[in-house]
């Protein structure tokens, strides 16, 4: 009896340890989908120089600022993802990875290909290392939610503050301090994705959640690559 036991137990994990995998997987395959759509329409619209006119040389340039908050605060929240299926959510994904791509395409007039290149490759390093780290860790990083969640609240307050200081020194400190916070955020966030996960919930289910795991590893991502590009290129 304990024998087949153990043999149930040992057979319930590994179906576990696949099914986990399996979705992880989705979840990064949907995050580097946002990042390619995010990264094709900055740069095409950086080398359109009538679209750059229009889009930030007229009141649209509102318009591509405030579309991606939009998008979180009225298409992703709890109600309207409950109400769409996983292959409308990742549509929506696309989109919101899209407009993000039109606030974007800034980056690539304000810096240097080799500036943006580097910050690329040292964003994907970090942010690798953290999320492993969070898969892997026994340690529960649950405590530091609430921490994040502050310090991404005072990071925007400064932010806004800081357009009108135009503070260089204080630019440096809140590219730092936005390092640190969405450093800490991939490894919780990943934490999360993996406790989230049951073979229980569905298909349907564990598809919602892989892009909503997703949509929270691409913000971290991007917000992660500006801060850095700030520091390694020494502009505001």
């Amino acid at each position: 009896m304990n024998q087949f036991k153990t043999q149930t137990q040992t057979a319930s994990t590994t179906t576990y340890d696949a099914g986990l995998r399996d979705h992880f997987r989705n979840v990064y395959n949907v995050m580097c989908l946002g990042l390619f759509v995010t990264g094709a329409v900055a740069y095409g619209i950086a080398n359109w120089p009538a679209a750059i006119s229009l889009l930030f040389g007229t009141p649209l340039k509102w318009v591509v600022m405030l579309a991606p908050m939009a998008f979180i605060f009225f298409g992703f929240t709890r109600n309207a993802v409950m109400k769409k299926t996983a292959g409308q959510l990742k549509t929506l994904f696309v989109l919101f990875s899209a407009t993000f791509g039109l606030s974007l395409s800034t980056i690539f007039l304000a810096y240097t290909g080799a500036d943006i290149a580097r910050a690329f490759f040292i964003t994907s390093g970090t942010f690798a290392a953290m999320s492993v780290w969070g898969y892997t860790t026994k340690r529960d990083l649950s405590a530091l939610g609430s921490f994040l969640i502050m310090g991404v609240i005072g990071l925007i307050i400064a932010m806004v503050v800081n357009i009108f200081l135009q503070s260089t020194m204080m630019d440096f400190i809140i590219s730092s301090i936005g390092v640190l916070i969405y450093t800490l955020m991939t490894a919780y966030d990943t934490q999360n994705i993996k406790a989230s996960y049951s073979a229980s919930h569905g298909d349907d289910a564990n598809q919602k959640m892989a892009v909503m795991g997703a949509l929270g590893l691409y913000i971290n991502f991007i917000m992660l690559l500006q801060f850095i590009l700030s520091l390694v290129s020494g502009r505001d």
